[in-house]
């Protein structure tokens, strides 16, 4: 495998936590309507497991183990030797397998149709459920302030 530079991860980062994060329904539809789909051969057919998840309380703090969360993962190669990998919530196979064909599309000269089909509806999508979600909860905000005595 090639290594890739720090940009370049972040990037791969960002895109592969994008699809893992996206509702199913609106994944598997951009990627059907876009027609990118593409022959390849598993390298790992797609697979459900456990995960342990870790938190922190505040942020801060020692780790501690939260619980456990199912995942499926699964590996492609396509015909040219790119490799998809994915990592997705659940038991959705389709939807594994779908983020694994974007992330090694996403690795050649169909990136740019990739994004434009794809990543970027998700993207929109995820920042309107998360203004959506600050408006609600700034909605329920109270501001406390302390008046000082005339003493």
């Amino acid at each position: 495998m090639k290594d890739l530079t720090e940009e370049a991860q972040t990037d791969r980062k960002a895109w592969m936590g994008l699809m893992a994060k996206a509702p199913a329904e609106a994944l598997l539809s951009a990627f059907d309507a876009a027609g990118l789909a593409q022959d390849f051969t598993w390298l790992r057919v797609p697979e459900t497991g456990g995960v342990m998840v870790r938190g922190r309380a505040g942020a801060t703090g020692a780790a501690f183990n939260l619980g456990e969360m199912t995942v499926t993962r699964c590996a492609l190669k396509l015909a040219d030797g790119r490799v998809g990998h994915a990592v997705v919530q659940g038991r959705d196979r389709r939807k594994a397998e779908v983020a694994a064909l974007c992330d090694a599309l996403m690795q050649g000269v169909e990136a740019g149709a990739v994004r434009a089909a794809v990543l970027d509806p998700l993207a929109a999508a995820a920042a309107k459920r998360s203004g959506t979600r600050a408006a609600k909860a700034a909605a329920t905000k109270v501001d406390f302030f302390t008046m000082v005595r005339g003493e």
